[in-house]
């Protein structure tokens, strides 16, 4: 049963049809093959969707929307310039902590491409980057924000695994901070090797100006965080924080944004959430199909049949995952991939809450490779260049998020000690 579901979806992708709609013709197919009744359909749609925690996503996209079009984007970039331009590599590093301090806001690695990319690609080829080199490092560090709270894709693979949203986005602080380090390492070297790039360093009265003038923009993530975390406001309620207060620095304080420019920014929120909430109906009918059919538990005894020991198990679980990211979109691999893959982690001693955070962080590789990465096509859009060109500018940064997701496959704690330190999980 779930073969049969899982070949016409992939043929039905391979032949370019949409991916809703092959999952949901794979689906229909399956329950028509199987004299399954179609009212499971309908039933298990509504049900995936009746969860409060969802309503965080239509918010955060519009969150995202808000700081593009209310000049919050160019503040981050500017202040994170003043402080690290003056070093080698400056602008590459610049790049990485305007993506992480975008990412505690809007939680989309897409939205933060599309906001910040143009403006990052841009300082770092008028600073004598390669365009090919600035492209990559763009797309790549934007993976940052479906790490860091509150990332989009952490609170739908929490609510799909039922397990506290509040301790999968802490849990999410440990891979950001491996992959900061690590990124900000191979820019470095990469930098000195080949000589990319001019040291930025801005006169201390014009620096402080700049600095003082963005933050209202960076303290949109540490109101978040803080109210998140400190109990004051669950994760829907911080992304309703999210919306007012991108709006209000926007309009009020940069002015950069007009209340007439709403409207539109409101309907295409609606559009992006919509596709994503439609894979997340559609992938609920396919998982319930998966369980009646015991797949969790044949994956589960393979993938113990070949080794007990929860590292083995992980390492094994992200190499799959690495392997689905690149071929299929993540909120789909999320929540066709939770209810297979979980159990057998559970069983061989592996926290749920690590393996939530692990899978959301292995499926963020595919959002940076061909052929189906978004991060790459919207990099390839807002520099000009073709993919093969990023491409092969990413080379070394993929060895090290590869390299970081085995070092979370090998040292849980990484992401258990935040999660355990910021929740009462």
């Amino acid at each position: 049963m779930s073969l049969t579901l899982l070949g016409i979806f992939l043929l039905l992708l391979l032949l370019g049809v949409p991916l809703s709609i092959s999952l949901g013709i794979g689906v229909i197919a399956t329950l028509l093959i199987f004299d399954i009744p179609l009212d499971l359909l309908p039933q298990s749609m509504m049900s995936s969707m009746n969860s409060f925690l969802l309503v965080a996503v239509p918010l955060f996209v519009l969150a995202g929307n808000l700081m593009s079009g209310g000049g919050i984007s160019d503040r981050i970039f500017r202040g994170a310039e003043v402080i690290f331009g003056r070093f080698r590599g400056g602008l590459g590093q610049v790049n990485i902590a305007s993506s992480a301090i975008f990412g505690g806001i809007s939680g989309s690695s897409v939205a933060d491409i599309v906001s910040l990319g143009k403006i990052e690609i841009k300082a770092m080829t008028d600073h004598k980057y390669p365009r090919p080199y600035a492209a990559a490092m763009t797309m790549v560090t934007a993976t940052l924000s479906s790490l860091i709270p509150p990332s989009i894709l952490m609170i739908i693979a929490a609510s799909t695994a039922n397990v506290s949203v509040g301790a999968a986005l802490a849990g999410g602080f440990g891979p950001s901070i491996v992959l900061i380090i690590v990124l900000m390492l191979v820019n470095f070297f990469l930098s000195a090797r080949h000589g990319y790039g001019e040291v930025s360093r801005t006169p201390f009265k014009k620096g402080l100006r700049i600095v003082l003038e963005g933050i209202p923009a960076m303290g949109g993530p540490v109101i978040i965080l803080v109210g998140m975390f400190s109990g004051l406001v669950t994760p829907t309620e911080a992304a309703a924080v999210a919306v007012f207060y991108s709006l209000l620095v926007g309009v009020y304080v940069y002015r950069d944004m007009k209340w007439r420019q709403m409207p539109k920014m409101i309907v295409d929120a609606g559009l992006t959430t919509g596709t994503i909430l439609l894979i997340a109906m559609i992938a609920g009918v396919a998982s319930y199909i998966f369980t009646i059919d015991g797949l969790p538990a044949k994956v589960s005894s393979w993938l113990l049949s070949v080794s007990t020991n929860p590292t083995i198990v992980m390492l094994l679980i992200g190499l799959i995952l690495i392997v689905i990211g690149t071929v299929m979109d993540k909120v789909a691999a999320i929540l066709l991939c939770t209810p297979v893959l979980m159990p057998a982690a559970v069983s061989a001693g592996v926290d749920p809450i690590h393996f939530v955070v692990f899978l959301v962080a292995a499926l963020a590789v595919g959002l940076v490779t061909p052929p189906v990465g978004v991060c790459l096509f919207a990099a390839s859009y807002v520099s000009g260049l073709p993919m093969e060109k990023i491409v092969k500018a990413a080379v070394p940064l993929y060895v090290v998020m590869v390299v970081a997701i085995v070092m979370l496959a090998i040292f849980p704690q990484l992401i258990l000690w935040p999660a355990d330190l910021l929740t009462d999980r």
